[in-house]
């Protein structure tokens, strides 16, 4: 690999996980950080919430011994009467998992559950799951977004990603996302190769993203064709290694510091 394209790709890996700005708020429970709103979301989250106490640290809330599942019922119906308000779009009905300690690859223990889509507005750390797909002409085999995603729209891909459920392990999450957006039979979907975890933060229009991406590599099988399943994938492209280099800027944030980590490691 080039000097040139090195450097591109470790600048790519480097940025995807960006300071939090100044002049936000904390979320925390019992005193223990959980997410991060802008002022504006933080004016709107304590008038619908008043149990929330708003001290030098941030914005508190007080578990006082309550189980998760009265914690996610809790949150849960702040979170209803956000997207009412429409603060929170996209709705999906799939739950995310809120951790006691979301750092490493071992999923921690479930401090609530919670709509994936309302992870954004409360700043709460998530986990995805991307895979690297390579064919044996040693191309990247890329998804480009379809038209219809509500997040990155027209951007080039992995070969699967996906949301990690919250009672979905990593791996069997990257077997389903590869039946679902490539069309892998499952006899195929062996072999996965552990790659290593992204953290990846930013501010954005809903939000702040703030997701652990736990990334995968795959050798595919001879005359593989993807096909995608789940209608979130218009077409994919078959890219050598410098050209994914040189079409980052085409690819979604997270999938371009995924590719580009996968590309170091090969390098």
């Amino acid at each position: 690999m080039i000097p040139e394209h090195r450097l591109r790709l470790q600048r790519q890996l480097a940025g995807i996980c960006q300071p939090l700005p100044d002049g936000g708020q904390r979320l925390l429970l019992d005193g223990r950080p959980l997410g991060w709103l802008d002022q504006r979301r933080a004016v709107v989250l304590r008038e619908l919430w008043p149990a929330l106490i708003l001290d030098e640290e941030g914005l508190q809330w007080r578990s006082r011994g309550r189980t998760a599942a009265e914690l996610s019922a809790e949150i849960g119906a702040v979170a209803q009467s956000l997207q009412a308000l429409g603060e929170i779009t996209g709705w999906r009905n799939e739950l995310y998992r809120c951790e006691a300690d979301a750092r490493g690859a071992a999923r921690g223990r479930a401090l609530f559950r919670l709509e994936r889509s309302a992870f954004r507005f409360f700043g709460l750390r998530s986990r995805a799951v991307h895979v690297n797909g390579w064919s044996l002409q040693g191309q990247l085999l890329c998804g480009r977004r379809a038209l219809s995603k509500a997040t990155d729209p027209g951007a080039l891909d992995n070969l699967a990603a996906g949301g990690l459920g919250a009672d979905e392990a990593p791996l069997a999450c990257a077997r389903r996302e590869l039946w679902e957006e490539a069309g892998l039979p499952l006899s195929q979907r062996v072999g996965l190769s552990w790659r290593g975890l992204v953290h990846a933060r930013r501010v954005e229009a809903g939000g702040l993203h703030d997701e652990l991406l736990h990334v995968y590599s795959l050798e595919l099988p001879a005359g593989f064709q993807p096909v995608n399943r789940d209608g979130e994938v218009s077409n994919f492209l078959a890219l050598k290694p410098d050209e994914v280099v040189a079409r980052l800027g085409e690819f979604s944030p997270d999938a371009a510091a995924v590719s580009s980590l996968e590309l170091l490691l090969g390098a």
